[in-house]
């Protein structure tokens, strides 16, 4: 997979950080197709009733994980490239507590998830409790997956990201054959791939940092100090791909309707593929760099990634509804109009994510935590008014509004914080000649 990935950098024809966000935007479109094909099987195999119920079961690991992070994959990508002289120590530091904060979060969802699912079943309760064993090699994954970004090591990191749908894909179809597809069955699948992903990086990592007990006092207050200002973010942001409105939504909604939504929430989220390359890409790169000049990289970085988000959202707006018909079955068409309504929504909060990078890289991750909290503390209400009024529509409303305010407070933030104009949103035509032209420009060679 590495050398597969490495050919990809050969092939396109730029260097350092253009080359590497085209890597991760390709990448990102493998991801989308290898999540088409699981969630095929699974809403073909499963229907809306099974599909929920296994959504249900498969989002704990990962809300729990995610929750108890502290900001810390954040913060070791950021302290790694600020103080790349202190590696061992800080790698040590963050291994250690990303151990400990996956067994925390293991025992809290096997505590908290009996009183959230109230709706499903208790055999679906009970299974969802015995997958929390996977919110520890989640989170280290997520902060071994930092480190490969802070080294540059875009292809490694990009291989993790594809190895994990791949394996479950596989594993999906061989269930699908063999008849064994089940709920339960489903969420193994996706689970288990986090086995063999977490024991190679492992590996790979040790050889590079040979950890040490010695000397962590240092990186513990610096990893604990970034990574609490960050921590709000890294609860609702990081969860990405719609993580947390589901988890507000599987309480209000009974296991049809979640699938329903789920399926939309899924399609819609195709269009993150460019943002979310380019704010993975980006960050690690603008570390410690002066303001004007990472205002600058994000405002270009924000026009062209919206712009290609809003032509691929008319696309969908207009063959979504195909789709939803010819993939997942005539079962799934009332998703439609929630699925337009989020369309818009991952416009929004992919330029809002792109234009967070400026508070994070600038030393003021605690604005991006304040701007996901106000996006949370309003789904909440909101979701609460609205779904039981208008049902899935109402959640595709909630989670619209409180990603409209999100950007809202992003782009007011740059001359408060940053004593910066915000950058324009308007794009132009420089933006993307720009990116042909130069290429990349500090990125270090990798394997």
């Amino acid at each position: 997979m590495v050398r597969a990935l490495a050919s990809i950098r050969r092939i396109v024809p730029l260097s350092g950080g253009v080359a590497a966000t085209a890597q991760t935007v390709m990448v990102n479109a493998l991801i989308l197709v290898l999540n088409f094909g699981t969630g095929i099987i699974t809403a073909r195999l499963l229907g809306p009733d099974g599909r929920g119920a296994q959504a249900a079961m498969q989002m704990w690991p990962w809300i729990m994980a995610y929750a108890l992070t502290l900001g810390l994959p954040t913060a070791l990508l950021y302290n790694l490239r600020r103080y790349p002289e202190r590696g061992p120590q800080l790698f040590s530091a963050g291994l250690l507590m990303s151990i400990g904060l996956g067994l925390l979060a293991t025992l809290a969802g096997i505590a908290f998830i009996p009183y959230w699912l109230t709706e499903y079943s208790p055999e679906t309760v009970r299974s969802a409790q015995w997958f929390m064993v996977f919110s520890m090699p989640i989170l280290v994954i997520a902060a071994f997956s930092s480190v490969l970004r802070a080294r540059q090591e875009f292809t490694a990191f990009n291989a993790v990201r594809c190895l994990i749908p791949m394996l479950t894909l596989l594993i999906l179809a061989l269930l699908a054959l063999l008849h064994r597809l089940t709920p339960f069955t489903a969420t193994l699948a996706f689970m288990l791939p986090h086995v063999p992903v977490l024991l190679w990086l492992t590996v790979r990592l040790w050889r590079a940092y040979r950890p040490t007990l010695r000397g962590l006092r240092t990186p513990f207050r610096s990893l604990t100090s970034y990574g609490v200002r960050f921590y709000g973010a890294d609860i609702l942001g990081q969860m990405a791909a719609g993580q947390i409105d589901r988890v507000l939504v599987v309480g209000l909604l009974d296991p049809a309707a979640m699938g329903l939504y789920v399926v939309a929430n899924s399609l819609s989220r195709m269009l993150n593929v460019f943002p979310i390359a380019l704010a993975q890409v980006v960050f690690p790169k603008v570390v410690s760099r002066p303001v004007e000049e990472v205002v600058a990289l994000i405002g270009r970085g924000v026009r062209v990634s919206t712009t290609v988000a809003i032509l691929a959202a008319a696309l969908l707006a207009i063959f979504g509804p195909l789709a939803l018909r010819l993939v997942y079955g005539q079962e799934f068409l009332p998703a439609i109009p929630v699925f337009r309504l989020l369309l818009v929504e991952v416009i929004l909060s992919g330029a809002t994510w792109v234009l967070a990078q400026a508070f994070m890289a600038s030393d003021k991750p605690g604005i991006t935590s304040i701007m996901q909290g106000i996006g949370f503390s309003l789904n909440i209400p909101l979701l609460a008014v609205l779904v039981p009024r208008y049902e899935l529509v109402g959640a595709g409303l909630a989670v619209l509004i409180s990603t409209t305010v999100r950007f809202v407070f992003a782009l007011v933030n740059y001359p408060i914080t940053l004593r910066v104009h915000p950058p324009s949103l308007r794009p132009r035509w420089s933006d993307f000649t720009s990116i042909i032209r130069r290429g990349g420009d500090d990125g270090r060679a990798e394997d």
